[in-house]
């Protein structure tokens, strides 16, 4: 149980470092929260500060979820314990304590939780993301769909309990975290990936 709460705790510590606010500041940009969408995550930085800036982000991002749950293996065999340290990572993307718990949606972190997890149900979700993107050209709803997939392809996967819950646990608060792009998609309102919010 120890070893469980102490992966949780610095998977949210290490989730809750923004890469897109600290590559627009390494960079010289402006602040992401105070720019495009308002969001501080990869596609808004694309949006902002062009490629490389977003290619950083999207990075760290990916990182900042592999990195917890890696090390959760090398301390233990647990499941239970990877699955709390990449659920806390992915917890402190999205309330991140440092920046008064305002962060990003998820998929760029989710995506690195889930190949530290199961990098099976990476590539479901990657297929997912690129096929309804393509179709739609909503990066949101493209988001949305990957999320959905993820605990879809875990159970399929017959993943461990521990890990399988974490799947589901990230849709729902991916899904949450879109509140707002839902709403835009049923109001028709919603902006096309290479144009508008993110």
């Amino acid at each position: 149980m120890l070893e469980l709460v102490a992966m949780a705790l610095t998977g949210y510590v290490l989730g809750s470092v923004s890469c897109a606010i600290f590559v627009c500041r390494a960079l010289g940009l402006p602040d992401p929260r105070g720019q495009g969408s308002g969001n501080p995550g990869a596609t808004n930085v694309l949006r902002i500060a062009g490629k490389p800036a977003a290619a950083l982000t999207l990075a760290g991002d990916v990182l900042k979820g592999v990195l917890p749950v890696l090390l959760a293996a090398a301390i233990s065999d647990s499941p239970a314990v990877a699955a709390a340290a990449g659920l806390g990572a992915f917890a402190g993307h999205l309330y991140p304590v440092f920046f008064r718990f305002r962060g990003g949606k998820g998929m760029a972190t989710g995506f690195g939780v889930a190949s530290a997890l199961a990098w099976p149900v990476v590539l479901g979700m990657g297929a997912a993301w690129l096929v309804v993107a393509a179709l739609s050209r909503y990066a949101s709803l493209a988001s949305i769909a990957a999320a959905l997939c993820a605990p879809l392809l875990a159970a399929w996967l017959d993943a461990p309990p521990a890990i399988l819950a974490a799947f589901i646990a990230m849709c729902v608060m991916l899904i949450s975290r879109h509140r707002e792009n839902i709403r835009r998609l049923f109001a028709g309102e919603e902006s096309k990936i290479g144009a508008g919010r993110a």
